[in-house]
């Protein structure tokens, strides 16, 4: 069997991310490891024999496959977080990673670590493999051939004591806190934000206010977060636009959540039970996909929209359902709903393109310029001071490189963001090669620590560090900062940069504010441990 595995190198992969799967799909008191366990899998494997391990090729692949598409999709949010509340969380997600360093560097002076092993320590402890990969990257170029292998077992042993301990954070602070709600309207989430569940109602205008006035005065007037859809005067139905004068007794269908409704029919009048959305005669609505690069990455009110008669009411992106504005920017693999007379839904089905088979590609051109300017990138030497420099190296350059590109959008014709499901789909891909090699190539020596008896004190230090920073960031996040709770628990997943904390935080709440505190916080926090973690192999 290892000399079949070592001389099909295929085999082996598939074999690894086949079975990989399968484990992480397996819950232990609602707790799964997902596509980590593709690289337990894979030091399992490698455990057999020194032989079995995949090509260094492999792991590189998926490795810049994989930081560059998070940054595409991560680069508009990121940009849109550094202000506000976004610059709040983030402060205190800079914050925590710094304790998380400090305690780090001082657990290796503890237990004479050198530095690739305490990056590796850092890296595993905060869950987090694009750190690992920026470590590793520094060692190879270094040319050190053992030290890669050394990060990664301490990694390994660290990263699911991490995974566990945070929970048990979660779970101790959250009783200790008596954190069951969610802080009254702070905690509503801003309109647009990930996971808001939007529905519609119909509301008869007659506030004196609101008569007189148009669609978007109204709008813009009372700050209402939500979009209008029909309007019924007397017995005809038209599309609400935003030109339209208010008179009494006219009908609206305004969609939204559930508190901009409430505010919405107080402003307008009163509800109706009446379901003017069901009469489909004049005015249907029609579900399209975005699929033509010419409209993306421009504002709504840009696109002129106005000549069709219609109306966007909701905007679905992955799973996640959006409420658009004017100043909402589409991108590709974006599903909207639409509401137009009848006649012209195809040809506005044909102005976005309507494509799913477009969705499904990608452009080679600009999606390989993007990763080729990210590689260069990350060669680029960045001083530390002291004589010292450290290099992003080909996990940080791509990740930089695809958070400005996602930001930028399009240059002229040049579309840089792939459509969303071609995205997850070579997030994925690039996940699992970078996993499934980096396990195979280093499960020997991991099982060498393991025999002999040198695993405990790495067990104990990263259990101790995933245990108390996350536990002091929500006391300091909550007490001080006064942050929802909800929000807070996102905010430590994404400081973790860890799914399963965030499934977690999701099923504690039993709401969808810990998905925007995560989505805040996560890409600075990715490009903060990359750096940390080369300072951590320089310093040390």
């Amino acid at each position: 069997m290892i000399r079949l595995l070592h001389d099909n190198p295929l085999l082996l992969l598939f074999l690894v991310a086949g079975l990989g799967f399968v484990i992480g799909k397996i819950k232990v008191a609602g707790f799964s490891l997902g596509v980590a366990a593709v690289l337990f899998v894979g030091l399992a494997f490698g455990a057999l024999d020194p032989s079995v391990a995949l090509p260094e090729l492999v792991q590189l692949l998926g490795l810049v496959l994989f930081v560059y598409t998070v940054g595409l999709s991560s680069g508009p949010g990121f940009f849109a977080s550094l202000g506000g509340r976004g610059l709040r969380d983030n402060g205190l997600a800079l914050g925590a990673l710094a304790l998380t360093a400090a305690t780090v560097v001082t657990a290796a002076k503890v237990l004479r670590l050198r530095g690739h092993e305490a990056a590796g320590l850092f890296a595993g402890s905060s869950t987090n493999t694009p750190a690992l990969a920026a470590t590793l990257d520094a060692v190879r170029a270094r040319g050190d051939a053992a030290a890669g292998p050394q990060a990664v077992v301490i990694y390994s042993l660290a990263y699911p004591m991490s995974v566990l301990f945070v929970l048990l954070a979660i779970v101790v602070l959250r009783r200790a806190l008596r954190s069951d709600e969610g802080s009254g309207p702070l905690s509503r989430p801003l309109t647009g934000a990930i996971g808001e569940r939007l529905s519609n109602v119909t509301v008869r205008v007659t506030d004196e206010h609101a008569i007189g006035g148009t669609v978007a005065r109204i709008r813009e007037r009372e700050g209402l977060h939500v979009t209008f859809g029909r309007l019924r005067r007397g017995e005809r139905v038209s599309v609400a636009l935003d030109d339209d004068v208010l008179e009494r007794g006219d009908l609206l269908t305004v969609v939204g959540n559930a508190s901009e409704l409430a505010r919405a029919i107080a402003v307008l009048g009163e509800r109706s039970a009446e379901r003017i959305d069901l009469d489909r005669r004049t005015v249907d609505y029609r579900r399209i996909f975005v699929s033509d690069p010419k409209i993306t990455r421009r504002p709504l009110r840009e696109l002129g929209l106005r000549r069709f008669d219609a109306v966007i009411t909701r905007l679905r992106r992955g799973d996640v359902e959006l409420l658009p504005s004017g100043d909402t920017e589409l991108e590709l693999g974006d599903r909207i709903r639409v509401i137009a007379p009848r006649e012209k839904l195809d040809e506005v089905s044909r102005f976005f393109g309507d494509s799913y088979q477009a969705l499904s590609e990608i452009d080679v051109i600009t999606f390989s310029l993007g990763i080729a300017a990210g590689l260069m990138l990350g060669k680029v030497p960045v001083p530390l001071g002291g004589g010292r420099h450290f290099e992003l190296g080909l996990a940080g350059g791509p990740l930089i490189a695809g958070l400005l590109l996602g930001r930028v959008g399009r240059v002229g014709p040049f579309v840089f963001t792939p459509p969303f499901s071609a995205n997850i789909t070579l997030r994925q891909l690039g996940l699992v090669l970078f996993l499934a090699g980096v396990g195979t190539r280093t499960g020997w020596a991991f099982a060498s620590a393991l025999r002999g008896g040198s695993a405990l004190p790495i067990l104990a230090s990263a259990a101790a560090i995933a245990f108390v920073v996350p536990s002091l960031t929500m006391l300091i996040g909550r007490t001080v900062l006064r942050i929802p709770w909800g929000v807070l628990l996102g905010v430590v997943s994404g400081i973790q940069t860890q799914p399963a904390a965030l499934a977690f935080a999701n099923e504690q709440t039993k709401d969808d504010l810990p998905n925007a505190g995560y989505a805040t916080v996560y890409p600075l926090a990715v490009i903060t441990k990359i750096v940390i973690a080369q300072a951590i192999l320089s310093f040390v």
